[in-house]
């Protein structure tokens, strides 16, 4: 690799390439710089010319890293934290919103935010409904969100190392059911009474991956089939449509708000728990941000979100990452 053009390298470029590596997808890639295909493709051709090598193989069905490609991935991660860390320790954080995803309106994130706000009236604090962290966590990364909320431990540990978390609620799970389901009639599930059943959670949408690995290693303990993939559905009533058509019952947790013609019923013997945490990436600086992590840990502690169902079940992965403190 030469090093005759690395000293000028454009960082738009650098933000290309790394794109393109964690998705191995240029169509993916592109639309998660909001940029078109060609636009993405030009400015990795021109990285290659500067740096005098090839960094991805490119073949009809797939794309992967070359050895230099390999090689380039963590030096143009620093440079990018870095380049994020000199905008933030000489810029004015409070002049501009702190955007903060909470996937689905209305349930705890919503909550956290809501006290955030009024911990910290002065800044302006944006939700966003990006409706899944695995794809949030790559807008975070890429500077599009400062903040989200989900399952971080489902997280790409290349990703995840990149982010700094903070736990906020053991969510217990949901069935969400229709309402002329036999198992409707009941004020909870037990999850051996789902043993055999479909249900939906997730699978198909890469937004959510997270949450369909924690749904598939539930439901592999008690007998529970994985729905297939729905379509993608934005927006509650749209959602509710797909979800009719199919009749199968959903994975949620207990605050999802009941759709008109479906329960929500807790799941029991044991509790499942949906590990919610706060993530950011790692060294971002923002009042609102400081004011989103004092809210959550206002609440986790009044509410009891912290405390954990002794008759419960989570991936020890989880308990792990809900021990941490950032």
């Amino acid at each position: 690799m030469s090093a005759s053009s690395t000293s000028d390298t454009d960082p738009r470029l650098l933000r290309a390439f790394v794109a393109v590596a964690e998705d191995l997808h240029f169509t993916r890639a592109a639309a998660r710089l909001y940029v078109a295909q060609q636009a993405l493709s030009r400015d990795i051709r021109r990285l290659e010319r500067a740096l005098g090598t090839e960094l991805f193989e490119r073949t009809t069905r797939q794309v992967s890293l070359t050895p230099d490609g390999e090689r380039l991935l963590p030096y143009a991660r620093r440079v990018l934290d870095a380049h994020a860390e000199l905008a933030a320790a000489f810029g004015d954080p409070a002049a501009r919103p702190l955007l903060v995803d909470l996937n689905i309106d209305g349930m705890t994130a919503a909550r956290v935010l809501a006290r955030a706000r009024e911990l910290a009236p002065d800044c302006e604090l944006m939700a966003r409904f990006e409706s899944g962290l695995t794809w949030a966590a790559g807008e975070v990364l890429a500077g599009r969100l400062d903040a989200s909320f989900g399952r971080a431990a489902g997280l790409d540990p290349a990703v995840l190392s990149r982010l700094s978390v903070q736990p906020v609620r053991y969510e217990p799970m949901a069935v969400l059911l229709p309402h002329d389901h036999p198992l409707a009639v009941h004020r909870v599930v037990a999850l051996d009474e789902l043993s055999g059943e479909t249900v939906y959670a997730g699978a198909g949408n890469a937004r959510t991956r997270e949450w369909t690995e924690l749904a598939a290693r539930l439901f592999g303990e008690w007998g529970i089939v994985l729905a297939p993939p729905a379509p993608l559905a934005v927006g509650v009533a749209e959602f509710q449509r797909v979800m009719a058509k199919s009749g199968h019952p959903v994975l949620t947790v207990v605050d999802f708000p009941p759709l008109p013609g479906t329960v929500v019923r807790p799941l029991v013997r044991p509790v499942p728990l949906s590990p919610l945490l706060l993530v950011w990436r790692a060294g971002a600086r923002h009042p609102g941000l400081d004011a989103l992590r004092a809210a959550a840990a206002e609440l986790a502690a009044t509410e009891g979100w912290m405390v954990r169902p002794p008759d419960s079940w989570l991936p020890e992965a989880d308990v792990s990452l809900m021990r941490h403190r950032s």
